[in-house]
């Protein structure tokens, strides 16, 4: 398999010398669904953050909704076809319907109402492992009472760049019988190109980060956001089909991701788990996982007319110095 990349090269009269001057930018193409991504030379685009998030949180939480107190009597009940007790638990996690659907089945789920403030060196592998337990059933649960909603994703906003409305921390799942765009445009990948991708990846070593039992993590080649990081599940494509070892193995790698991001500063990020409907042939479960600007007066967003009208990530951090953070992180 071709990793495509292409170098393109602006020339312009350097404003303080006055002579000729050249900057490159490498334009790289995802090798599942060819959507292109241009990494740039470094420019600090993402820089650290002295804001103190924990007074913010503090200031956010008298009327939070998701806390011990209100999170009982302020968020819905699930329908009693989907689930009788209205809401879905796993150790400290809640799983309720979202107030404000984004599908027909909408769900948010809060890794702990004790926890309104929940730093990403914080993320520990149970508090993760018990919000996705609950998200899995909660597709379960969907998928058995209507069989046409086969599509379902878990997803994160984690903080307010990332464009969560609410500062608790929290989980999204959606299961419909529409996909989302990249849904589609993954599951219709042709059969075996993403066994191919991991071998290439795995050969080249310059990305691949590791095998944790039946999960690979990488940092992506072709990133749509910052330090982009992907994993593959062969096996399953559903995030209905993880079983208990599977959603701790995930929890374990997330742990790992999200603390590498921690050690860069970063403290915002988004994530995707992108289900296809059960028995899709050859499709493996996709994680897309990514950090986002740091909270700062008059900060920058990390999201431009390139990412958001064009489709194509623009991003000042290498995946191969992604890679380089996180390799310790994944005991490479």
């Amino acid at each position: 398999m071709e990793l495509r990349r292409e170098l393109l090269t602006a020339e312009m009269v350097d404003p303080g010398t006055g002579q000729p001057a050249r900057t490159t930018v490498e334009v790289r193409f995802d090798p599942l669904t060819g959507h292109s991504s241009r990494i740039l030379p470094g420019r600090g685009l993402m820089p650290r953050s002295d804001l103190d998030l924990a007074e913010y949180g503090r200031q956010s939480q008298p009327d939070c909704p998701f806390c011990p107190g209100r999170i009982e009597r302020l968020t819905p009940l699930l329908p009693a076809r989907v689930h009788p007790d209205g809401r879905i638990r796993a150790g400290e996690a809640v799983l309720f319907p979202n107030l404000h659907a984004y599908s027909s089945h909408s769900a948010v789920s809060v890794y702990s109402p004790r926890r309104h403030y929940l730093p990403l060196g914080e993320m520990t592998r149970p508090l993760i492992a018990d919000n996705l337990a609950v998200q899995v059933a909660y597709a379960r649960a969907v998928m058995a009472a209507e069989p046409a909603a086969r599509w379902a994703s878990v997803n994160a906003n984690h903080m307010l760049p990332s464009g969560s409305s609410l500062f608790h921390p929290h989980l999204q799942g959606i299961v419909d019988s529409q996909p989302t765009t990249f849904q589609r445009m993954l599951a219709e990948v042709p059969a075996g190109r993403f066994t191919a991708y991991l071998d290439a990846e795995r050969r080249s070593g310059e990305r691949y980060l590791a095998d944790t039992g039946r999960v690979q993590w990488l940092a992506s080649f072709a990133p749509v956001a910052p330090a982009e990081l992907r994993a593959f599940v062969p096996g399953i494509c559903s995030p209905a089909e993880l079983s208990d070892d599977l959603v701790a193995e995930l929890a374990f790698g997330l742990e790992r991701a999200l603390g590498g991001y921690a050690g860069q500063g970063f403290e915002s990020f988004n994530c995707a788990i992108y289900g296809a409907p059960p028995g899709t042939e050859g499709y493996p479960l996709n994680l897309r996982l990514a950090c986002r600007s740091n909270l700062r007066p008059f900060y920058r967003s990390d999201s431009t007319f390139l990412e958001r009208l064009h489709w194509e990530g623009a991003v000042d951090l290498a995946p191969e110095t992604v890679a380089g953070w996180m390799a310790e992180r994944f005991g490479g």
